[in-house]
């Protein structure tokens, strides 16, 4: 089952809106005989990837799958038709799917045809690598990851918004492959103004992994800076902008560059409301995203608890209170009241230091 997820994990970020699931099959002498994952855009599936590599060899054997095989037609026949056809006497998976096409009827198509099904091995690393399809199933909204690049005193930049570069460049590189494990990565307009981010993985044999990129810009000004990257790469990387403007004619000089335009509802303030982004973002079938953008747009997410995950790059450098700050305000009156995580991993990469928190139940 290990493996099974390790191979699941090959296809975060490039799978959605589907699983990344990871499949592999045993012989009945107890050799691998077939692995497979989830192959981009979501088809095949990975037990049809691993039944494939198997052949003959998948009789009488056992199927490790990282997530109940499916039990619905779609652009495939079904994973557990598969299975069976196949001749596999047992099944172990890690995870029932919570999506109501499948929600245990996977399981019983199996155990109908004699098939022996376990589940629950592994399942809280399964729960974890899932968690964005689980959201978008359950929640109605991606999982969502804010990454942050500071200062060991929470700083971004300095009081004159010089950034470059808070951390080293292994954590640069880090912070790359991070994109490429997301459907989607999210930014605001001032971020896009003023960095001019090109938001996609430069890391050789990962051009194809480059993640969504979303902008939230209330007003579009974005139409009045089509040299920016995100605008003029609009029609190579998938670009969305979400704004609550009506301006039709600034909306149709986006369009005809390549960027798809939502209009959102906004807040009391006239901001896009990101509840409404999120919801949309899973309408639209994103499972993760990423939040990269500055103090303003994290703070909107966190404000309305709906961050799930924080990647904290932190450098060994001190800025100063002129700097500025990775979150802005909370308005909190007691402590007790912020989001509260947990941390669940800590890397060092040369100076730098990278704590991963879940949130806090």
């Amino acid at each position: 089952m290990a493996t099974a997820l390790a191979l699941g994990r090959r296809g975060l970020g490039r799978v959605w809106p589907n699983p990344a699931v990871g499949c592999v099959i045993v012989d009945s002498h107890g050799a691998v005989a077939g692995r497979g994952w989830t192959q981009p855009g979501g088809r095949p599936h990975a037990e049809t990837e691993a039944l494939l590599r198997a052949g003959k060899r998948a009789r009488g054997g056992t199927a490790y799958v990282t997530l109940e095989p499916c039990s619905h037609f779609g652009k495939t026949p079904p994973c557990a038709e598969s299975l069976i056809s196949a001749g596999i006497s047992r099944v172990v998976a890690a995870l029932l799917d919570p999506d109501e096409r499948v929600a245990g009827q996977g399981f019983q198509t199996l155990e109908k045809a004699g098939v022996k099904v376990e589940q629950g091995l592994s399942e809280h690393a399964a729960r974890f690598d899932q968690a964005g399809f689980f959201s978008r199933v359950l929640h109605g909204r991606p999982m969502i990851a804010l990454k942050t690049a500071m200062s060991l005193d929470g700083r971004v930049a300095t009081l004159t918004g010089d950034s470059k570069w808070i951390t080293g460049p292994e954590s640069r590189r880090h912070g790359h492959l991070l994109r490429a494990s997301h459907d989607a990565i999210l930014i605001g307009v001032g971020t896009a103004i003023a960095d001019n981010p090109r938001l996609d993985c430069r890391i050789s044999g990962f051009d194809k992994a480059s993640p969504v990129r979303i902008i939230l810009d209330s007003q579009l000004k974005l139409a009045n800076y089509t040299e920016l990257d995100v605008i003029a790469r609009a029609k190579n990387q998938k670009t969305w902008v979400f704004t609550v403007s009506k301006d039709k004619n600034r909306i149709s000089k986006l369009e005809a560059l390549g960027v798809q335009v939502f209009q959102i509802s906004s807040t009391n303030s006239g901001h896009v409301d990101v509840k409404a982004v999120s919801a949309v973002l899973a309408e639209q079938g994103i499972t993760r995203l990423l939040i990269e953008g500055g103090a303003s747009v994290a703070t909107s997410f966190l404000s309305n608890r709906l961050v799930d995950r924080v990647h904290a790059f932190r450098a060994p450098q001190i800025i100063g209170a002129d700097g500025l700050a990775a979150i802005g305000p909370l308005g909190l009156a007691r402590v007790a009241d912020g989001p509260r995580f947990i941390r669940c991993d800590t890397q060092i990469i040369e100076d730098d230091c990278v704590d991963l928190y879940v949130v806090s139940e």
